[in-house]
């Protein structure tokens, strides 16, 4: 079995900079996730895995909405490169780190398609991210599970190998619809979702929906704005009654006891420390 680690700085699906008002530089706070990426390959540990890069532009060009999605072309050039490494190394297990949400996208698609599409999907986040363009918000990292399941931007959604269906995916830790249509769009697509308090003593709910599911391997996403504000602040938001450190850490252990782990993503990093710090050591003498 091969595993790679795939290091996927994709930034531009965010628009997320009124969020963090302590960085003062807009385009800092807007590239934040890309800093976030390369934090989190340095604070996981080495285990020998072959670690790749995808490729993502930093350039600060001029932020637009195309189609109803923003910063579509450069999402859909960074997608397309992301798939191109894949297809490369043709791996059989991924390890995602990103960037934000829709960095899972691509390792989960080429999983699906890898097994035969006997692969479900374990998205453990606060947001359902379920958004169409055209939505009120225009941030692709809202789109990434209709992307997964083929809906969306029709360049973006060509790249993808594959896509997963509604019926093998939960969300685990979903506390924040944002909109009303959200709502009714998660009931109409059928996807399940257990909140907080129903993983908060055990992962039983989790392995019987596993169980049930009909397939024999899993990828999970963990996005850090599931874990609760009161504990530890990792993310963009902040939604209170969150899921604690060790509660993740539980869950996706036992997903991976009860079936073949194949992909794992950890996305949404904002380091708003670790960026001031950057902007403080840009300005000093001797360092620039």
């Amino acid at each position: 079995m091969k595993t790679i680690r795939l290091i996927y700085p994709q930034w531009q699906g965010g628009e997320i900079t009124r969020w963090i008002p302590e960085v003062k530089d807009p385009a800092e706070a807007a590239r934040g996730y890309y800093l976030g990426a390369r934090l989190l390959n340095f604070l996981a540990p080495d285990s020998g895995q072959r670690t790749l890069t995808v490729p993502v532009t930093t350039d600060l060009v001029e932020r637009t909405v195309t189609d109803g999605v923003l910063d579509r072309d450069a999402i859909a050039a960074q997608t397309r490169a992301a798939m191109d490494i894949l297809r490369v190394e043709r791996p059989d297990r991924i390890v995602t780190l990103g960037g934000e949400c829709s960095v899972s996208v691509v390792p989960f698609t080429y999983l699906a398609e890898r097994y035969g599409g006997d692969v479900a999907m374990v998205w453990i986040d606060a947001h359902p991210d379920i958004t169409l363009p055209g939505d009120a918000y225009a941030g692709y990292h809202a789109m990434a599970v209709t992307a997964c399941m083929g809906l969306g931007d029709g360049r973006i959604v060509s790249e993808l190998p594959a896509k997963i269906d509604s019926d093998k995916i939960l969300f685990v830790g979903l506390r924040d619809w944002e909109r009303e249509e959200i709502v009714e769009r998660q009931k109409r697509y059928g996807i399940r979702h257990l909140a907080p308090s129903e993983v908060r003593e055990s992962s039983d709910a989790v392995r019987g929906w596993l169980n049930a599911c009909g397939a024999s391997k899993v990828v999970v996403h963990f996005d850090m704005d599931v874990l609760d504000p009161a504990e530890i602040i990792p993310a963009v938001g902040v939604v209170p009654d969150g899921m604690k450190m060790e509660e993740v850490v539980r869950v996706i252990n036992d997903i991976a006891r009860e079936k073949e782990l194949v992909g794992l993503t950890v996305a949404e990093p904002m380091p708003r420390t670790a960026i001031r710090i950057k902007s403080m050591l840009e300005r000093l003498p001797l360092l620039k």
